[in-house]
């Protein structure tokens, strides 16, 4: 044991006798006990462990550990994470503004964001990146390519691509703050209808709503509008507040907290006059809509000022705070529980006895009623339940495992180079019955290691009779394997549909962005077309808006 590692033993070990006095002072003597244990034990694996071990990856992982059995928002974030962190909380970062992924020996460029240095320096997607700062890049990871383009804003990097066509280009960009567009499209979905895109509650996406609500109004057609929040898994909860303030009263409460401690009992209400203060909204959510979204959603079906249309909600009701530990480590911890308007509160998942191994779903014995402003009937205990529900529509793990794999990306590079200068309507681009059949072709030499539902529950089934010693039943399970098509080819034809979808809109995002590939999706969104019909038909809206209560389960 060298004499840097003693030192942090002897550190620790004074820190923790300390803090074992003060327990034991306060009578609280298990938890003295086990700080001592903690740094007995830590001694023991310094001085004893058969191979040398970096005393601050120990104390990392023992930090980490603490909070490992408390539930899943309570997490230690040691130095290396803090700008991740940052990132998922402001959406920002230096750099060039563009995701890569790994092909072969070489990274490419997957999307430069609309308007960024990447963008205006004329990087596009499937471009091979062959060196960085005169660095030659073959054989770098993703990782290690990220770490160089990003960097200080106003801060020059230069970057040597080979573009689909063969041709090569060294490019300076000046890095830049990149911001992650938590509002990526703002659009019409009918001809007085407006529609809204928000993915995500990072800082500074109330101006973003806000400036795509004016651009929109500026228009002068707007009667309606609808907020698409599914798959938004939230963030910042003061985001929340202030875009609710665009659609309800000044100075209405719209969320309140309340936790162990008499700083964690607030309430909030808007601070600034609506928006738009009685347009007719409709708010789209789905399962994996979350935290942030949920006090949007949940507060305008609270106060009746929008239907919701779609699936039950994730059901985060917690509450994180911040703190800060010292050398740039933080502790991300839940401080208390929000309640929407009504009073409710839509956590999903009780994690109250969580260090006992008890965490469970609330029981349907403890959902409570409680009502909007209007009387309708709304509960709590498991996320929020929309007005209309809607069955989620069918995504493919075949067309999902062709994209994790990079083939719709390498077909996408093909299709390209083929297409040099195409001009595309975003709204109703398809490929062709011919591309489609180029595709399977391309594909005809690659392994697809995809395995269908029913053949793994075929085989679940084969083996647990073979344990059971049912061998009559072997010729039987035998046969239905035989008879089970699943290989490439043949489910290229099951998810045909799919499959297409997933590679239109590759191609659009080529021509138009992220924005366009939403825009392309819309035309074919079962919601979105619910919708739309619910909006043009305005006594239905104002009866459910005013009249219907909301399933409790």
């Amino acid at each position: 044991m060298n004499r840097l590692s003693r030192r942090i033993c002897t550190a620790v070990a004074l820190c923790a006798a300390a803090g074992t006095l003060i327990f034991a002072a306060k009578d609280d003597f298990g938890l003295g006990r086990n700080m001592e244990i903690t740094v007995n034990m830590m001694r023991e694996l310094m001085l004893n462990y058969v191979d040398p071990i970096d005393p601050d990856k120990l104390m990392e992982g023992a930090a980490a550990g603490m909070v490992s059995d408390l539930d899943p928002y309570t997490e230690y974030i040691p130095e290396k994470g803090m700008q991740d962190f940052e990132i998922l909380t402001t959406g920002k970062y230096g750099g060039i503004g563009s995701l890569i992924r790994q092909k072969e020996d070489y990274v490419r460029i997957a999307q430069p964001y609309e308007g960024s240095p990447a963008d205006r320096g004329g990087l596009k997607i499937g471009d091979r990146i062959l060196a960085i700062d005169g660095k030659e890049a073959k054989g770098f990871t993703t990782e290690q390519v990220s770490n160089r383009l990003k960097g200080e804003p106003g801060s020059k990097v230069r970057v040597t691509v080979e573009h689909l066509d063969g041709s090569q280009e060294t490019v300076t960009m000046r890095r830049e703050r990149i911001s992650i567009p938590g509002v990526p499209y703002a659009g019409w979905i009918a001809d007085s209808i407006a529609y809204i895109r928000h993915n995500d509650f990072t800082e500074g996406c109330y101006e973003e709503m806000r400036a795509a609500i004016e651009r929109l109004r500026a228009e002068g057609r707007m009667k309606a509008l609808v907020l698409d929040y599914r798959s938004n898994g939230g963030g910042i909860m003061q985001e929340a507040i202030k875009i609710l303030g665009m659609f309800v009263p000044k100075g209405t409460e719209v969320l309140s907290t309340k936790g162990r401690t008499e700083d964690s009992k607030q309430v909030f209400r808007t601070q600034s006059e609506p928006v738009l203060p009685d347009i007719p909204l409709v708010v789209l959510i789905n399962g994996n809509s979350a935290s942030a979204a949920e006090i949007v959603a949940g507060a305008l079906q609270d106060l009746d000022r929008a239907v919701l249309i779609g699936q039950r909600s994730f059901g985060k009701g917690l509450v994180q705070s911040t703190r800060p530990l010292g050398y740039n480590t933080m502790l991300k911890l839940t401080t208390a529980k929000y309640y929407i308007p009504s009073g409710r509160c839509i956590q999903a998942i009780d994690y109250s006895h969580s260090q006992q191994g008890d965490v469970r779903s609330v029981p349907d014995s403890l959902i409570s009623e409680f009502t909007t402003s209007t009387g309708r009937k709304v509960y709590d205990g498991g996320g929020i339940m929309p007005d209309i529900r809607t069955e989620p529509e069918y995504i493919s793990r075949f067309a999902l495992t062709l994209y994790a794999l990079g083939f719709i990306e390498d077909f996408g590079d093909e299709y390209t180079r083929r297409h040099p200068g195409q001009q595309i309507d975003i709204r109703t681009f398809s490929i062709t019955d011919e591309d489609y059949a180029d595709f399977a072709e391309f594909l005809k030499d690659k392994k697809v290691p995809y395995e269908s539902d029913t053949r793994r529950a075929l085989k679940t089934l084969k083996k647990a009779a073979e344990d059971d010693r049912f061998a009559e039943l072997k010729e039987t399970f035998d046969k239905m394997e035989a008879d089970l098509k699943d290989d490439t080819q043949t489910n290229l034809e099951t998810y045909r549909e799919q499959v297409i979808e997933t590679i239109n809109n590759d191609i659009v995002l080529r021509h138009a962005y992220q924005a366009g590939v939403i825009e392309h999706s819309l035309t074919s969104d079962g919601d979105v077309k619910r919708a739309v019909e619910l909006l043009s038909t305005p006594g239905e809206y104002v009866r459910i808006v005013t009249e219907q209560d909301t399933d409790k389960k």
